[in-house]
């Protein structure tokens, strides 16, 4: 591969990303309606159990990450040997 060759995939991939950006954000949520987002969950699960949501998520998010450590940490271990 040339230098222009190389080139050219960096052009495209950029490119590429853009689009995947542009298409995304035009699919996210804003403004008015994050609000009406945050009355609907408010209404579904009320005032007290939103607290109790939000640990569980919390306690999901901390599984993960505790997850990935001990799959960086085997993977350290296997390459040490």
């Amino acid at each position: 591969m040339n230098i222009q060759q190389i080139i050219f995939v960096i052009h495209i991939n950029i490119i590429t990303m853009q689009s995947l950006l542009t298409i995304l954000l035009l699919f996210m949520p804003q403004g008015m309606e994050w609000v009406i987002i945050l009355v609907v969950v408010l209404l579904l699960f009320g005032g007290k159990k939103i607290p109790e949501l939000m640990k569980g998520i919390g306690k999901g998010v901390r599984g993960f990450k505790d997850g990935l450590k001990e799959i960086e940490e085997d993977i350290k271990e296997d390459a040490s040997k």
